[in-house]
């Protein structure tokens, strides 16, 4: 502020080296204020967005009436957030996800979750773009249109959370929301340099309006640079809503401890092998390959497995069934308050396509859908009975170009097909409910990061956070940024 004694204003370099924790810190101490990190947050979102198109919807005016009306003492007090714009109601901001039948709707309360992170003190500044109801591993909604890659301008950030990936990873924001109902956190994380968790079923609430989201697979947590940014939010936000459907697994200490400390010596699978029996890039295979490596130094044992002992082919045949049939009774619901004949046509064609056939559905086929996630459950409990960890890759391949996800010009059963070959490997924890991560693990030789997964049984955050924490030390990864969108900015 002008006229104090603060030993510097807060420059963008200084922000843009800075995890969430370290701008915690700074404002705490005084060395800056949460208006000054707003104001930098909002400047720099202003310049670099139009090259990325990560956000859906700014709500910078909500954002400033946050900071004038006085942040609560958290963890993360005047650190600027963002919230993926599907799942999450925040009080005054529109929530479309990444559709244009849902243009307009506007939240009149903040969800439990929402509410968690105001009283961590962040600063919520908006909506990052996400897929037409987050039906794609890449973000190129119709709508709003594709976000981009900060490391390849023209190529996906992923999906569905890639709005939120390409904040974090372009410099617009330390760290932001995401979800994950088949590896929507995980995907993004891995073509971006982030690190990205997926905690265990309902250890962050969806509350309380809402029960569950798409038979328990959706879990809400973040996209981050640092470990400790992840494990401390998470501190932050988890323990159970009321009325919560399942009970919460418990944990010993904090998620921020564990990531400091080194786990035991652990006993890890590792599966290179598709479960779908689709490719996989060589070059991926290679970097999961120097992951075990890394791994057998840090005291480990790795031990390559043919799989996880769980049924992909029919995984993928439930998975298609259950938010076919939870975005058709959205889509009728909100067809009909807006005095639609025919809600579907209003869709993307893949997506009208798949609401069609979630109409056509029968309780039966939803029940069966259901079942086989719990015999995926159960299959990899048997894994985790023998093994502590599981490794392999995040996706099977790179970060695709724009358009060769998408969802225009194919149909359904062609758009599904290539959706789970890009990424077989991450379904089987949301179906189980169980944790799983993605560690950034160097760039490929085109350029484009990569990261390796790591999945462990029901409850078994702390163990991920530590192996993530020791990772991280032996082989750091937030001081690789992209360098075309940083100097676009500038």
């Amino acid at each position: 502020m002008p006229g104090s004694d603060r030993p510097f204003m807060l420059s963008f370099d200084d922000y843009d080296r800075s995890d969430a924790t370290a701008l915690a810190t700074l404002i705490r101490t005084g060395e800056t204020t949460a208006q000054e990190v707003f104001d930098t947050a909002r400047a720099r979102i202003e310049a670099a967005d139009p090259a990325l198109n990560a956000f859906a919807h700014r709500h910078f005016d909500l954002a400033q009436a946050q900071i004038d009306a006085g942040l609560p003492e958290g963890p993360f007090t005047g650190v600027p957030f963002a919230i993926k714009n599907t799942g999450l109601d925040v009080a005054g901001m529109e929530l479309s996800t990444g559709s244009a039948l849902f243009r307009g709707c506007v939240s009149q309360a903040d969800c439990t979750l929402v509410a968690r992170y105001r009283r961590a003190g962040l600063v919520i500044l908006g909506k990052t773009n996400t897929p037409e109801f987050a039906l794609s591993f890449a973000t190129e909604p119709a709508a709003f249109g594709p976000t981009h890659n900060p490391w390849k301008h023209g190529y996906s950030a992923g999906g569905s959370s890639g709005g939120s990936a390409a904040a974090v990873a372009g410099g617009l924001l330390p760290f932001a929301n995401a979800s994950d109902g088949a590896g929507s956190t995980r995907l993004p994380a891995s073509h971006t340099n982030l690190f990205g968790f997926k905690p265990s079923r309902m250890r962050n609430p969806l509350g309380p309006v809402a029960v569950e989201a798409i038979a328990g697979m959706s879990t809400p947590h973040a996209l981050t640079r640092t470990v400790r940014d992840s494990a401390a939010l998470l501190d932050a936000t988890a323990g159970p809503d009321q009325g919560d459907p399942y009970g919460q697994p418990p944990r010993e200490g904090s998620f921020l401890a564990a990531a400091g400390r080194d786990p035991r010596p652990l006993r890890i699978g590792m599966t290179l092998a598709s479960p779908l029996g689709t490719p996989v890039d060589p070059e991926i295979v290679a970097r999961v390959q120097a992951a075990a490596r890394l791994l057998e130094s840090l005291g480990h044992h790795v031990e390559e497995v043919a799989d996880a002992g769980y049924d992909g082919p029919a995984l993928k045949t439930a998975w298609r069934v259950i938010p076919g049939t939870a975005v058709a009774a959205a889509v009728m619901a909100r067809g009909a308050a807006l005095g639609l004949a025919d809600p579907p046509a209003a869709l993307e064609p893949v997506n009208a396509e798949w609401v069609r056939e979630g109409l056509r559905l029968t309780a039966g086929d939803y029940l069966a859908s259901v079942n086989q996630l719990h015999r995926t459950a159960r299959d990899l409990g048997r894994f985790f009975a023998r093994y502590d960890v599981l490794l392999s890759p995040v996706a099977a391949e790179p970060a695709p170009r724009h358009g060769e996800m998408a969802s225009a010009g194919t149909t359904l059963d062609a758009f599904y097909d290539r959706f789970w070959a890009h990424s077989p490997f991450t379904c089987a924890f949301n179906a189980a409910g169980f944790p799983a991560m993605s560690v950034p693990f160097g760039l490929l030789a085109s350029g484009l990061p990569v990261g390796v997964h790591f999945g462990a049984g029901f409850g078994q955050e702390e163990r991920l956070f530590s192996l993530a924490g020791q990772i991280e030390r032996a082989a750091p990864w937030a001081h690789l940024r992209p360098g075309q969108m940083q100097e676009a900015a500038r």
